[in-house]
């Protein structure tokens, strides 16, 4: 999922007037609570991303994610290459990336908690420090292969405070429609990486060599908290008070509870969720290409046409629809992002399949709203556990949604099974399309409050 926020503007960030910032007083990151928020501007739903680009703490998020993103995606490839050299094992390979996938399952719920108990800003410099300096450790010559796999999955564990605290802080950066402007943009930019960020950093490992690449690989960590550290103003933890504060514990207690009981957080994550029907083609691209008597090229167009969808749809649907018909529209949209992969019970032609999938990811970019929507809708303390759990649930839907289809390509073929998951997302789909559609308003309203309720 991504995120959004809301119209209060508080002490210590800055204030929009006329397009014009006023800078107002930073606080450091342990001290007091934020004093009262000004009065909220009036909302502008049209705000685009002009708009949003003018903050400068959020250009900064923003080219730290890009940073963080373009690294990850170097790592992935330079260490599945390193193991790849040192066992020549396909086997080994696979579980060296499938070894990304396990920190948010593992410890999603645990590490995302942080972001609500430690100022936020400091959780994503301490993570992109801490990821640098392991991923500079995967570069020692002679390192076994089990020391590789430890240090890697080790690697993964800071993504997960750093995505809660990045959700959250971004609240209190860009407020209302700006919020959601710097959401989208955000996840824009990592679907366009998806889409050039393996094929770059094939092209950079096969330039300098795997292990120059993985140590080339943390200075980007590096750069990116050194971004943070200098253009992120520091503030305080949500409860600034230690008397206050809950522990990690009740944190990673109260998450799920508040994801589970609130009506509206609990039908948003079950749409994101959903995600782990339509990822199928992605996942099990290379079998499918291969039925089709096609290779690589053909199953990097079934893995690049969801993608092109994504930013296809999301540009218009957050910039041209209304908060409150963009916000009802999240049950429809869902149900369109399965339906088009029932039609592979028809094994169509390749030209179709991408077309379908383009159309699937279009759809598919409901996501994006479903993303701000919670995060605007989660109160503030407890925030990054609600993101976190979410955001980690999002990632086991999708690994075990692929895993499943992996072992039944084996018995029933791609196309069938591929039609299965697209059936089986959108009568869930539609099955949360009905409450979502009697919880919208609310949600809009609540998005409109203000992100520090």
């Amino acid at each position: 999922m991504r995120n959004p926020r809301a119209d209060s503007f508080g002490h210590g960030i800055p204030r929009q007037s006329d397009g014009r910032h006023e800078q107002l007083p930073a606080f450091e990151d342990s001290g007091h609570a934020d004093p009262p928020a000004a009065p909220s501007p009036p909302s502008n739903w049209r705000s685009g991303y002009r708009d949003v680009l003018r903050i400068g703490e959020f250009r900064a998020l923003w080219l730290a994610h890009a940073l963080s993103m373009t690294g990850s995606y170097l790592l992935n490839i330079a260490v599945a290459v390193l193991v790849y050299q040192r066992t020549d094992s396909a086997l080994a390979t696979g579980l060296t990336l499938a070894l990304t996938f396990l920190p948010p399952l593992i410890a999603g719920p645990l590490l995302s908690g942080l972001a609500d108990l430690l100022p936020r800003r400091r959780i994503m410099i301490v993570s992109d420090v801490v990821r640098a300096v392991l991923v500079a450790c995967i570069s020692i010559p002679g390192l076994p292969v089990g020391a590789i796999w430890l240090l890697l999955f080790c690697s993964v564990l800071p993504t997960i405070p750093f995505g809660a605290a990045r959700a959250a802080l971004l609240t209190q950066i860009a407020q209302g429609e700006r919020f959601v402007a710097g959401s989208t943009l955000i996840n824009l930019t990592s679907q366009a990486g998806t889409l050039v960020g393996l094929a770059a950093g094939g092209a950079v490992v096969a330039l300098i060599d795997a292990r120059p690449a993985v140590l080339y690989n943390g200075l980007t960590f590096l750069a990116s908290a050194a971004i943070i550290a200098l253009w992120v103003r520091p503030r305080p933890a949500p409860t600034a008070r230690e008397s206050d504060r809950p522990s990690l514990w009740q944190v990673m207690r109260d998450g799920p509870r508040l994801v589970l009981t609130d009506a509206r957080l609990r039908t948003l994550a079950l749409l994101a969720w959903l995600a782990g029907c339509y990822v199928i083609p992605y996942g099990i691209a290379t079998p499918m290409a291969a039925e089709m008597g096609g290779g690589a090229a053909t199953a990097g167009l079934i893995m690049a046409a969801p993608s092109i969808g994504a930013i296809l749809g999301g540009l218009p649907l957050t910039r041209l629809v209304s908060p409150e018909t963009r916000t009802r529209l999240l049950g429809p949209l869902a149900v369109v992002a399965s339906l088009p992969l029932v039609a592979w019970v028809l094994e169509p032609p390749l030209w179709a399949m991408v077309l379908l999938l383009v159309v699937s990811g279009m759809a598919a970019s409901y996501q994006f709203v479903a993303n701000a929507t919670f995060v605007l809708c989660a109160p503030s303390v407890g925030r990054g556990a609600a993101f976190g759990l979410v955001a980690a649930g999002l990632q086991v839907a999708q690994g075990i949604s692929i895993a499943v289809a992996s072992f039944l390509v084996e018995h029933i073929g791609a196309h069938l099974v591929i039609a299965s998951a697209g059936a089986v997302g959108a009568l869930g789909a539609a099955a949360l399309a009905l409450p979502w559609s009697r919880l919208s308003p609310g949600a809009v309203r609540m998005m409109q409050d203000g992100p520090e309720r």
